[in-house]
């Protein structure tokens, strides 16, 4: 991957394209498939980084795993209690869905485990996931009392549990589904908001009696084996955020995204698009994995400034950094609050949205838990970074495709994490974008 990007704005967008593999449901496909009773086949496989992190630690654990190509892969499952003693860490590489999902996992075994990762994922919080996992009996100990990685799980007997979440989180909830498999009882997990349920869904499809009652899932341990999985992954909606974005705020502009997973539970950036003027229609509904898909139409259209918050935000938190491109050009003042989880990405995303806007001219301002913009204002090419955060690098790629000059963002190759083929992707859409691999000086133009 180039190190460096280089973007020139001015040019229209039209044409149809994929989007990779959903990242959310390439990660648990592989994962759960691991646990499943034969052989599964995965298609259309999200070939990054992250997801490959999920399979390199499941076979850290002993699982048999096939890559026929970079997005066709084949899981042989060793069963809910097939998986072996790792002889080394498990390294969870950058994923926070890799250490999270996998501490529940792990969490009821029979053996010892430590889950590491980056630099990165040691600062990410834990204790969202340990405390309720010491209370169903999991013998935890990490950093600062547990709170961050390295993490080390001793074999544990677990008990199950009747847990209010503190925050709606995927992550956390499927961490607790997980561990509930390997226990006696009913594990029931009650949510203060939305979240993604891409793990219930799936785990339902492979024969685990799991329940969804309002904001209320009950999980308990299958009486029989899981089920192999036949899949193809849906198209990212995550990703497709991007290039639905590229398609509003640039000049005569018109695509078509292809299968995209329209999952409700994360539909809230098309929501939020909508309130504030876009033109996106959903085309050819299906489903593909127990998963709504569409294809996503989307042209040029003039935003105005809208207030977003509350329980939305957990709808579309992964996005808010495009959001934040898209909101510098819309007319009137967009707020976005009661994100405080930006805090806790790869990176504050806040403060780096925040910053690195700036330099290109946004009139930004960070608070607390999200920021404000008044637009719309014009954009001007400059020297930024992407801080190693994926969403932040391509983010700020969109936001060069309108800016007068030429924009270069270091540390691009992150973009790979969750969409490989980013850059090509773009050029072959009409976007002027050239490839380097000597980073530049913040602040040249």
């Amino acid at each position: 991957m180039a190190d460096i990007l280089t973007i020139h704005g001015g040019r229209a967008l039209r044409g149809q394209c994929h989007v990779p593999g959903d990242k959310s449901i390439s990660h648990r496909a592989v994962m759960f498939s691991a646990i499943a009773d034969g052989r599964s086949r995965i298609r259309g496989f999200l070939d990054g980084g992250d997801c490959r992190a999920t399979i390199h630690v499941m076979r850290g654990l002993g699982v048999r795993v096939e890559e026929r190509s970079s997005t066709d892969v084949v899981v042989y499952g060793v069963g809910l209690h097939g998986l072996q003693e790792p002889a080394d860490v498990l390294d969870c590489g950058n994923s926070g869905t890799t250490i999270r999902l996998l501490t529940g996992l792990l969490a009821g075994q029979s053996f010892n485990s430590i889950l590491n990762g980056t630099e990165q994922i040691r600062r990410r919080p834990m204790g969202r996931i340990v405390d309720p996992l010491r209370l169903m009996g999991a013998q935890i100990l990490g950093r600062q009392g547990g709170r961050f990685a390295p993490l080390a799980l001793g074999a544990s007997k677990l008990k199950a549990i009747e847990y209010t979440l503190p925050v709606a989180s995927a992550q956390v909830k499927s961490c607790l589904i997980l561990a509930g498999m390997y226990t006696n009882g009913l594990t029931i997990i009650h949510e203060p908001g939305p979240a993604r349920d891409h793990t219930e869904r799936m785990l339902q499809a492979m024969g685990v009696p799991i329940q969804t009652l309002g904001r209320t899932v009950h999980s308990e341990r299958p009486e029989e084996p899981l089920k192999p999985l036949d899949i193809t992954v849906p198209g990212d909606i995550s990703s497709a955020a991007f290039l639905l974005v590229a398609g509003t705020i640039t000049p005569d502009s018109q695509l078509t995204l292809l299968d995209v997973g329209i999952n409700p539970t994360r539909t809230g950036i098309v929501d939020a698009l909508s309130e504030m003027g876009a033109k996106i229609r959903y085309r050819d509904e299906g489903e593909a994995a127990g998963e709504p898909i569409a294809n996503l139409v989307v042209e040029t259209a003039e935003l105005r400034g809208t207030t977003f918050g509350g329980e939305r935000i957990v709808t579309m938190i992964d996005e808010l950094p495009i959001l934040a491109v898209a909101a510098t050009q819309a007319r009137g003042r967009t707020v976005v609050r009661d994100a405080q989880e930006l805090r806790v990405k790869e990176t504050d995303r806040i403060a780096t949205t925040v910053s690195e806007l700036r330099k290109m001219g946004a009139s930004i301002e960070a608070t607390d838990d999200g920021f404000v913009v008044n637009g719309p204002t014009p954009l001007y090419g400059a020297t930024v970074s992407s801080h190693d955060d994926h969403r932040l690098a391509m983010a700020l790629t969109i936001a060069g495709l309108i800016a007068k000059g030429g924009t270069t963002i270091n540390k691009a190759y992150v973009t790979a994490d969750s969409f490989p083929g980013f850059e090509a992707t773009l050029r072959a859409l009409g976007a002027v974008v050239q490839e380097n691999t000597e980073s530049r000086s913040e602040g040249e133009a």
